[in-house]
């Protein structure tokens, strides 16, 4: 009787993996869904405008853009750079504690040969 019931459960889970990678109600967001943290974004970016607005997925910050440094929250008011890129930003206590160290996201390659 074990064998029938582990089989049907390997089934079932065979035919639910697929799904869940394409797109989940809570993980793997597209571009424009309601979150609440980053690590549920495609993109890994969940920005606000405001600390009263809904967060959504966004892209990341693309060479030149504003940016925000990795922040501890998840949460974004502008959404870090993509990768290879480096947001050069002022750093310091209150804006790491109230999220708004924002900069310009650059090639570290071309910032030091400048």
């Amino acid at each position: 009787m074990l064998y029938p019931c582990v089989l049907l459960a390997m089934l079932l889970l065979a035919e639910a993996m697929p799904m869940e990678q394409e797109r989940g109600l809570i993980f793997n967001l597209d571009t424009g869904e309601l979150c609440v943290q980053s690590a549920q974004c495609k993109s890994h970016c969940c920005h606000h405008d405001s600390g009263l607005s809904l967060a959504r997925c966004a892209p990341k910050a693309a060479e030149l853009q504003e940016c925000s440094r990795k922040s501890l929250y998840g949460v974004y008011y502008k959404c870090p750079c993509e990768t290879g890129l480096s947001c050069n930003a002022d750093m310091s206590i209150v804006g790491a504690i109230t999220n708004t160290d924002f900069g310009i996201c650059q090639d570290p390659a071309e910032a030091k040969e400048s």
